[in-house]
């Protein structure tokens, strides 16, 4: 496994972590406040954060490759992506 550290945004850094076969993209979200929606649409993630006041921010990152899988647990989104 190879890890690079790499810019999402000029805001966000994210992890990447090579293995054998696929790709995993990680992105702290902990200083999200409110409740996280994530889709995938080929090589782009779209995260939602939805405020407790309603109010709704939506960003959209490019992946190194297509998205397979991705889940937000203790604040951390992982995806999966092709190599």
């Amino acid at each position: 496994m190879t890890t690079h550290q790499r810019s999402i945004s000029d805001e966000e850094f994210g992890r990447v972590y090579e293995y054998d076969d696929s790709l995993v993209v990680a992105l702290d979200l902990a200083d999200a406040e409110g409740e996280v929606a994530v889709d995938t649409v080929g090589d782009t993630v779209i995260v939602v954060v939805e405020a407790p006041d309603g109010t709704a921010t939506e960003r959209e990152f490019e992946l190194p490759g297509e998205a397979h899988e991705s889940t937000v647990n203790n604040g951390v989104l992982t995806v999966e992506v092709d190599a």
